[in-house]
């Protein structure tokens, strides 16, 4: 089979398309014929090795597994001999260790049955984002119906599906993004929206319950000016360095909540099969839908990882095989 291949650490020049084995079944895996991967900040971070703390999970010399992806979208090929859930034929997404491919396995539990209405493209869109999207609204920032909720970066993969969460979780919402993606914010339902090139959110507003940030360049102490004594603030964003990336952000920020009454978190996501099937459940419903920016095809990877590391995307990003 085809898939997308890295064996060292480095740019989107390390990325190659390459024929390799196809994935073996285990007897509660199922394997899937790709039909659509999402693109995630996560490809890029492991295409460079980056930050380089954590190579001990991503790998210390070279990456694995080798082939890069983690959202999916297909049909089901075949399944374990342990997997009842599903049957060949059946349309599923989720996520799985190398999407970027024309096949690829994972355990039955990392996989629901895709909504009918969805096309392949919207349904490898879901996973990784809008799971972010609901453990940081939901976990980690515990949002209550009638709360005020700021969310930065209310206009990228993950903060498209955030506006939308918070809306549904009977939330009053503003979201902060550059001036060409105002009306979109404002069409997945936010009550405000704040264009950050021309009002500064830490400065103005508020005051909010909840903060969740995704993007920007703002100091988090800054968004205590804007948070309720008792409120919230979730991390989920800062570059760092090549070395440690986020987490000297995020040692600072928990040093720093040590001293103020308002509670300053990180958010890690964790992928699990509960929160696909209540995320299945909002597409369903239409309380939520995924906004698209771009597709590539699979040899055209390497391009889509690059445009989505630039930043500024517009929804998700997803590559079609």
């Amino acid at each position: 089979m085809k898939a997308i291949f890295q064996d060292r650490y480095g740019t989107a020049d390390v990325l190659d398309l390459r024929e390799v084995a196809r994935p073996e079944v285990g007897a509660g895996e199922v394997l899937v014929r790709v039909r659509a991967a999402g693109v995630n900040a996560l490809d890029w971070h492991v295409m460079r090795g980056s930050p380089i703390v954590a190579r001990p999970m991503m790998g210390w010399r070279r990456p694995r597994p080798v082939v890069r992806g983690v959202d999916v979208a297909g049909v089901v090929e075949a399944v374990g001999a342990d997997v009842r859930a599903f049957a060949k034929g059946d349309e599923v997404f989720g996520w799985c260790a190398g999407s970027f491919a024309e096949y690829a396995s994972a355990g039955a539990e990392h996989f629901v049955h895709k909504p009918a209405d969805l096309t392949f493209e919207q349904a490898a869109a879901v996973p990784l984002a809008a799971t972010t999207a609901l453990q940081g609204l939901r976990d980690a920032g515990h949002v209550e119906p009638g709360q005020r909720v700021l969310i930065v970066g209310a206009s990228g993969g993950v903060g498209t599906f955030a506006v939308q969460l918070a809306k549904a979780f009977g939330a009053e919402v503003t979201g902060v993004c550059s001036t060409r993606n105002v009306d979109l914010v404002r069409s997945l339902g936010a009550d405000r929206v704040i264009d950050y090139t021309q009002e500064d959110p830490t400065r103005n507003g508020g005051p909010y319950d909840l903060i969740l940030e995704l993007a920007g360049t703002s100091s988090a102490t800054s968004y205590l000016r804007v948070l309720t004594p008792d409120g919230t603030l979730v991390l989920s964003s800062g570059a760092g360095g090549h070395w440690v990336g986020p987490m000297a952000r995020m040692a600072k920020a928990k040093l720093s909540a040590r001293f103020v009454r308002q509670t300053m978190t990180w958010l890690a996501t964790s992928m699990n099969h509960a929160d696909l099937v209540v995320l299945t459940g909002y597409l369903g419903s239409g309380a939520i839908h995924p906004v698209m920016d771009r597709s590539f095809g699979l040899p055209d990877a390497p391009a889509a990882i690059r445009y989505v590391e630039i930043g500024h995307t517009r929804g998700k990003t997803v590559i079609t095989v």
